[in-house]
């Protein structure tokens, strides 16, 4: 029998409420916060009834981090679990999710143009985008709005770029950490006239904590805003570089606890080189009678090549796609109660995919390719949409979408269960099936109804009921296994329904919410390895988010969720089990303390609750508490410093842990690690 133990810190989350945005001071709180996420212009937080977080510029420069994962915690409910250098898998109201096609209920964007066109998703994508320098990240937490669509099933994740100032500035910082860590950023900026622009850049090296690990990577941005008498024109050019040498699992039980092979990595000859670059310009003007129309043409490369160490004979893959698009929109105010929109979006992509394996054949792993496929898309959607006032102290947001995906697919190979040459694998077959030429299509629909209830001049009931939905991603169709040459796959879809309260006082923000989603449909792979729509899912929980600037100098932070994923029903695992890799808990507290103008620092506990390892709920991680402290002291008008002390107990946990193959198999955290920065602002 197992028992459960809910930590002091994630009581005490689940059972106060908050806020998700960050105060700075009492009359900082009292600004207006506005976020683009939810509808592709900027609208005033208050009046979204959506589960949104905004993580501003401000804690993004104060934390600095290294990894994505280490600012998205500071988001209830959202966990973005490290793997080895700078991968990660992602979990929203979820389990962490894994599989060829689960980074599919996740949609991450840049300035709200998805990082990956629609059925090509891939569980890393957020390691392309320059969070590190962005303006600020928003999340939703459950499926997105009418102007999102497929992929948008359990959150949103939205880098917002750093607009171009409107004086003269440039920043440089480095950055120096432990096992060869260091990093540069760069950013200049100004404006003339109607033109504005702002280059960001920044590069970094980790000689990594395992053996025969590590990164270099470089990402850079160019932001062109225009401000005419009729057009306004946002421009975005964004690339990024990653050669990594990736680290393997740590086999073997609470090994991650053995100092002895905590760097231990049992694929020294793994890894991962990845290049990306995208382009967007967005044309927005306003209209006779409180019209608004915006249109967004965008471009999107991206190249990646890695070997699987998580697979039998270490195959590599390549992959890659080519896509060009457009976003529409058009806002339209009927009255002072009734604000419309309405959008068209269309999306072509050119997409690959080759496996191959360069080990001698062995049991059912042919030696030669595996893989060589292309396929082309299209995807296309309607949307419509708005707000309502319909009372003094009732607001209704509401949207619908109807989206169509496209596939045509074409098998550069033999197709069949064999080998690259024909023969066979004995005695069951060839792992590795390869469908032949095909074409698919899909189509579905999404809603959105949310309302917010004033119930006096600082707090809201808030509720909201959605719909949404993923397409099948094209490895899910085409990359088979086994004896199946046809995978006969219909979309993912979700329902969710979510209620709770919000408040805003000039030193008090919170937001606390209940929420309960069930996903059907869901695309498994059963005992025989088939691609099929038999799994269900059952998310029930509570978030919270509390912000309380406690003085004019000191501000606490509180957030966090408490959480229950099930099977619901035994696809994979007995019904009414828990989804593996799913922890009940997640918290985190933040205190920030200025005692001088000059001075801020900054003392940060995360806390992640035990989690079972695999569907029969078997096998478990107890769970870790890790805390953070960072120092940040202006020098002068000019000249900063920041020290950055992480695990500062210096405990042994796991960034993530599962158990499969009959092992236990762990990503190992890092020790107590110190990170010095020296900035310039000139």
């Amino acid at each position: 029998m197992i028992t459960r133990q809910i930590s002091p810190l994630a009581l005490a989350i689940c059972l106060l409420p908050s806020a998700g945005f960050a105060a700075k001071s009492d009359t900082e709180l009292t600004q207006e916060v506005v976020s683009v996420t939810a509808n592709r212009i900027e609208k005033q937080l208050k009046e979204q009834s959506l589960a949104i977080s905004i993580i501003d510029k401000q804690d993004i420069d104060n934390l600095g981090h290294t990894h994505i994962s280490e600012i998205l915690s500071q988001t209830p409910g959202v966990w973005v679990s490290r793997g080895n250098g700078q991968e990660h898998l992602t979990a929203i109201r979820s389990a962490v999710l894994t599989g060829t096609g689960s980074c599919g209920a996740f949609y991450f964007a840049e300035d709200g143009i998805p990082l990956r066109a629609p059925g090509f998703c891939n569980v890393n994508a957020l390691f392309d985008v320059n969070a590190e320098q962005a303006e600020r990240i928003e999340v939703i937490r459950g499926p997105g709005t009418a102007v999102h669509g497929s992929n948008a099933l359990n959150g949103v994740i939205n880098v917002i770029s750093a607009a171009p100032s409107s004086e003269p500035e440039t920043h440089l910082s480095i950055e120096g950490g432990p096992n060869d860590y260091g990093r540069i950023k760069f950013s200049h900026s100004d404006t003339a006239g109607k033109h504005g622009y702002r280059i960001s850049a920044q590069g970094n090296h980790d000689g990594g904590y395992k053996d025969d690990s590590g990164f270099d990577q470089q990402k850079f941005n160019f932001r062109h805003d225009y401000h005419g008498d009729i057009w306004e024109i946002q421009s975005l050019l964004s690339a990024s570089n990653l050669n990594q040498e990736t680290a393997g699992y740590l086999i073997g039980q609470d090994a991650y606890k053995d100092s002895s092979r905590k760097r231990e990595n049992p694929n020294p000859e793994a890894y991962r080189n990845s290049q990306s670059v995208r382009f967007y310009s967005r044309f927005e003007r306003e209209g006779d009678k409180d019209s608004r129309f915006v249109v967004t043409p965008y471009a999107r490369y991206t190249e990646m090549a890695f070997l699987q160490h998580f697979l039998p004979g270490t195959p590599l893959e390549e992959n890659g796609e080519r896509s060009v698009g457009v976003q529409t929109a058009f806002y339209q105010n009927y009255s002072d109660n009734t604000t419309l929109y309405n959008g068209f979006d269309m999306e072509v992509t050119s997409a690959y995919l080759e496996q191959s394996q360069a080990r001698p054949s062995f049991a059912s792993f042919p030696t030669g390719q595996h893989y060589d496929y292309h396929v082309d898309a299209l995807y296309a959607a309607w949307f419509i949409g708005g707000d309502w006032q319909a009372a003094k102290s009732t607001k209704i947001n509401f949207g619908a979408r109807y989206d169509l995906q496209f596939y045509d697919y074409q098998n550069n190979m033999i197709s069949g269960n064999t080998a690259a040459n024909g023969s066979a694998c004995a005695p069951n077959g060839c792992r590795y099936a390869r469908p032949s030429d095909d074409k698919e299509h899909f189509k579905n629909g999404s809603f959105n109804l949310g309302i917010i209830q004033s119930i006096s001049a600082n707090t809201d009931l808030i509720a909201n009921a959605s719909h949404g939905f993923r397409a099948p991603q094209a490895a899910e169709l085409y990359r088979l296994q086994a004896q199946q040459l046809n995978a006969d796959l219909d979309e993912e879809s979700l329902n969710s329904v979510e209620v709770g309260f919000r408040g805003i006082w000039p030193a008090l923000n919170y937001r606390v919410a209940l929420y309960w989603m069930q996903k059907d449909d869901v695309i498994i792979q059963d005992s025989d390895r088939r691609n099929i729509n038999d799994g269900k899912t059952l998310d029930r929980g509570i978030e919270a988010d509390f912000n309380w600037q406690l003085s004019p100098s000191l501000q606490w932070q509180l957030q966090g969720s408490y959480s229950k994923h099930q099977y619901g029903n035994d696809a994979l695992a007995p019904e009414g089990n828990e989804l593996d890799t799913a922890p009940r808990q997640l918290a985190s507290t933040r205190l920030r303390w200025q005692p001088f103008s000059s001075t801020t620092l900054e003392f940060e506990v995360q806390y992640q609750g035990e989690y079972f390892l695999e569907g029969n709920n078997l096998y478990r991680y107890p769970g870790h508490t890790l805390g953070k402290i960072r120092w940040r002291q202006q020098l002068n008008e000019q000249v900063y410093t920041v020290l950055r002390i992480n695990n500062i107990a210096d405990i042994d946990y796991a960034e993530r842990a599962d158990y499969a193959f009959g092992n236990y198999r762990y990503f190992v955290g890092e020790p107590r690690a110190a990170f010095i920065e020296l900035g310039i602002d000139f």
